[in-house]
C-alpha cells in the first residue's frame, strides 16, 4: 500500500473461526466466497491450517476471488522465557516461521502476535500469577524485540502486537509500558479496539499518544452492558465470548469513528481487519453482519477503502 488510506478487511474470526479445524466452524470455502459476496478485498489467514497452507494452491484460491492476504497471526508467551534456547521462545518460534512463510509467500505483511493467557479459558482457574514480575515483563519485551527481529530479516515481515483479554498484556498501562520497552523496529501494536476497551484502555488516546507505534488494527465493539457483568462476575474471555461481550458496530464502544477519524490523521496506509468473535456460530449468520459492517465503517471515514 502506498495510498495514505485505511484499509477495511475482515479475518476468519468474523465467520467465528478460531480452530484449524471443527465442525462448529464455517468450511473455509464458504469463507472465501462469502467474503466476496460481502464485499472485502484483504483477509487474514486465521488459524494456521484452517485455510490451505501450500502457498501455491491458497495464492490460486485468492486469485480466483480477487482477494489478498494482510497478515498471519501467531501465538506467544515469551514472558516464560524470551531468549533463543529457551523453551517458551522455541516452542512460539516453530509455529510463527512457518506462519511467516506462508504470509510473505502469498504476499502479507504483517504478523499479528497474541499473548498467552493466564487462566483456564474454559474452567477459570489460574495457570499462574495475573500480574508478571519484572523479571518477567524483561523477558516479555526481549522475546518479542528477537521475534520481530527474525520476522524482518528472515521473512520482510512486520510484528504486530495484539494485547488480549485475560492476557497479561491487557490494561493501558500494560500497553504503554510494552510500548516503552521495545524497539518500535521490531514490534508495533495491533490496536484492537475491542480488545483495548475490555482491559479498560482507550483506542483514541492510544493513538494520539503513540501514533508512530500503530502498525495494524482489529475493529470490534463491546457490548457495555455485558461488560459490566463480565467485571463483576470476573467471567472468563470464552464465557463472556458466550454471553455476547463482541458486538455488532456501532451498538458498542468504542465509538469506531471517532477511532477511524484519529487514523485517517496518521497520514500513512493502514490496515483495519474486522473481527467479529463468534464462535461458535450458525452458518448462516456472519455474512449479514460483515456487509453491514463493511457498510457501516466505510462510512466512517473519507480515506477509509476496502481496496
Amino acid at each position: 500500500m502506498t495510498e495514505n488510506k485505511l484499509i477495511i478487511g475482515t479475518a476468519p474470526d468474523s465467520w467465528g473461526v478460531w480452530f484449524a479445524d471443527d465442525p462448529k466452524q464455517t468450511p473455509w470455502e464458504r469463507f472465501l466466497d462469502e467474503v466476496v459476496e460481502s464485499g472485502y478485498k484483504w483477509i487474514e489467514l486465521g488459524p494456521y491450517g484452517y485455510l490451505p497452507t501450500d502457498p501455491s494452491r491458497l495464492a490460486d484460491e485468492l486469485a480466483a476471488r480477487d482477494l489478498k492476504v494482510s497478515a498471519g497471526t501467531v501465538f506467544t508467551a515469551f514472558h516464560r522465557g524470551g531468549r533463543p534456547g529457551d523453551a517458551a521462545f522455541e516452542e512460539a518460534w516453530e509455529p510463527a516461521r512457518r506462519v511467516a512463510e506462508l504470509t510473505a509467500a502469498i504476499g502479507g505483511e504483517h504478523i499479528v502476535v497474541i499473548p498467552a493467557m493466564w487462566r483456564d479459558d474454559v474452567t477459570g482457574e489460574a495457570l499462574e500469577n495475573q500480574v508478571l514480575s519484572s523479571e518477567q515483563w524483561d523477558s516479555l519485551f526481549t522475546g518479542h524485540d528477537e521475534l520481530g527481529r527474525r520476522l524482518s530479516e528472515q521473512f520482510g515481515l512486520a510484528q504486530q502486537f495484539h494485547s488480549h483479554a485475560d492476557s497479561h498484556v491487557l490494561t493501558q498501562d500494560d500497553i504503554e509500558t510494552l510500548l516503552k520497552n521495545t524497539d518500535p523496529a521490531l514490534l508495533n501494536l495491533c490496536l484492537d479496539t475491542g480488545h483495548a476497551e475490555y482491559g479498560g484502555a482507550s483506542s483514541v488516546d492510544l493513538i494520539r499518544k503513540y501514533p508512530e507505534r500503530i502498525g495494524y488494527l482489529h475493529l470490534k465493539q463491546v457490548d457495555p452492558g455485558v461488560m459490566e457483568r463480565v467485571r463483576a462476575e470476573n467471567l472468563t474471555f470464552a464465557a463472556a465470548n458466550t454471553a455476547g461481550v463482541m458486538t455488532e458496530p456501532p451498538g458498542g464502544l468504542p465509538d469506531l469513528r471517532e477511532v477511524i477519524e484519529e487514523v485517517e490523521k496518521l497520514a500513512r496506509p493502514i490496515f483495519g481487519i474486522v473481527e467479529q468473535d463468534m464462535y461458535p456460530v450458525a452458518f448462516d449468520v456472519p455474512m449479514p453482519i460483515a456487509k453491514r459492517t463493511r457498510n457501516y465503517l466505510l462510512s466512517c471515514g473519507s480515506r477509509t477503502r476496502v481496496s
